[in-house]
């Protein structure tokens, strides 16, 4: 059981990381139904968000490695990197100071739930909104539109509300178009991603045992390949189409969670 327990939660970890809908609050809601077991579950989380991150890194492997070549020579390329690292860097900092209390007071479903409702509500009202797109290719981002997306994905600490989300949203209200602020975020996602996790692997190394090895494995790999085929669909679908069906999605999945806590 406990290994079927591992797949889903793999799955629903690739699936939702990279969606406007909150990876951490899905986790929350999918590990309370199945009930996962607790002494396990934060080593476990650390591991299927870094097979997540694994799968933008795969996608977006030639384009990252060719940007870092470009960098000692091209002023664009290490201006570019400056601009992820600045976006990162808000995150980074509150994110290292408040990380335990956010975990004790917010990690609960009712947070989960009411964040999700007023995401939702702020998606619809966002994408219903006449929103001019001054930035149309990821290299051409201003300083100030990158350190506007990481203060707004300091928001995303708190369950329920999505790093994707709050990213992409903030990237298209100041000027990023859809596909650019998708790309911005999940390019953002890297540092981001891969720094919480190792931090929080290093503060849990005394929890992993040898037992753990084949949940662990599972969940990792079910989180590597769901998130691969989620990073490139949804690259497909920003190309063309809104994020207002998420907004709806997210208000009846909060309000399926109050559901199922009365």
């Amino acid at each position: 059981m406990i290994a079927l327990k591992a797949l889903v939660l793999g799955i629903v970890e690739g699936i939702t990381e990279f969606l406007p809908i909150s990876s951490t609050g899905h986790l929350i809601v999918a590990s309370y139904i199945i009930d996962y077991p607790e002494a396990s579950r934060e080593t476990f989380e650390i591991f299927i968000q870094l097979g997540a991150i694994l799968a933008v890194v795969w996608h977006y492997w030639k384009p990252l490695l060719s940007l870092v070549e470009r960098a000692p020579a091209e002023e664009e390329s290490r201006n570019l990197i400056g601009k992820v690292l600045l976006a990162f860097m808000p995150a980074a900092i509150i994110g290292f100071l408040l990380h335990r209390l956010i975990e004790e007071y917010l990690f609960s479903p009712t947070v989960v739930a009411t964040t999700l409702i007023v995401g939702g509500v702020i998606i619809i009202f966002v994408e219903r909104r006449s929103l001019h797109f001054e930035v149309r290719d990821i290299g051409n981002t201003r300083w100030r539109q990158a350190l506007w997306v990481g203060l707004a994905q300091v928001l995303s600490m708190i369950p329920g509300v999505s790093r994707a989300g709050a990213t992409i949203i903030s990237g298209m209200l100041v000027g990023l178009d859809r596909p650019t602020s998708t790309q911005f975020s999940f390019y953002l996602s890297i540092p981001t991603m891969f720094a919480a996790s190792l931090y929080s692997l290093f503060k849990a190394r005394h929890l992993l045992t040898i037992h753990d090895a084949v949940p662990l494995g599972i969940g990792f790999v079910a989180a590597f390949v769901s998130g691969l085929i989620v990073v490139r669909a949804f690259i497909h679908f920003v190309q063309r189409h809104k994020f207002t069906g998420f907004g709806y999605y997210r208000i009846l999945a909060g309000l399926a969670v109050l559901l199922l806590l009365g």
